[in-house]
């Protein structure tokens, strides 16, 4: 038989779907769910739009982004892939307002490794990129 403490974090960790506003005119739809301390959190799967324009669809985990999602930013700029704990995490395509995109591996928020870089003349570059650069990049030319 379950004690009561069992019971209660059980109760508190069902998933629930609902749509929050928020005092400053943010919204959120999609799942959520208590935690044991009796905070409401996004949890699962669920949109949320600021006031600003930033607006992210995706995974929640314990009130972050998780897991795979779309961000975009005020500005325009969009990236599709992979989150941890709020940060740009594995694989993922960043398409800057002007045209250009980066895809390829993101290390805690930083591009990192060997991927590719399409400018906004549509040319796409190739190599190793590391935190903000890329030291050694190819033009990789299709005839």
């Amino acid at each position: 038989m379950a004690t009561a403490k069992e019971e209660k974090q059980s109760e508190q960790s069902i998933i629930k779907k609902g749509v929050f506003l928020f005092p400053n005119g943010d919204q959120y739809e999609g799942d959520y769910w208590v935690n044991e301390n009796g905070i409401v959190q996004r949890h699962g799967s669920g949109t949320f739009a600021a006031v600003d324009g930033l607006r992210y669809q995706g995974s929640w985990i314990r009130d972050k982004m998780h897991g795979p999602g779309r961000l975009v930013h005020p500005s325009g700029a969009v990236y599709e892939g992979e989150f941890v704990q709020n940060k740009y995490q594995g694989w993922g395509k960043y398409s800057f307002p002007n045209g250009s995109c980066y895809e390829g591996k993101f290390v805690d928020n930083k591009v990192e490794g060997r991927s590719q870089f399409t400018d906004a003349y549509g040319q796409v570059w190739h190599g190793s990129f590391q935190s903000k650069g890329a030291p050694v990049l190819k033009f990789k030319l299709d005839m």
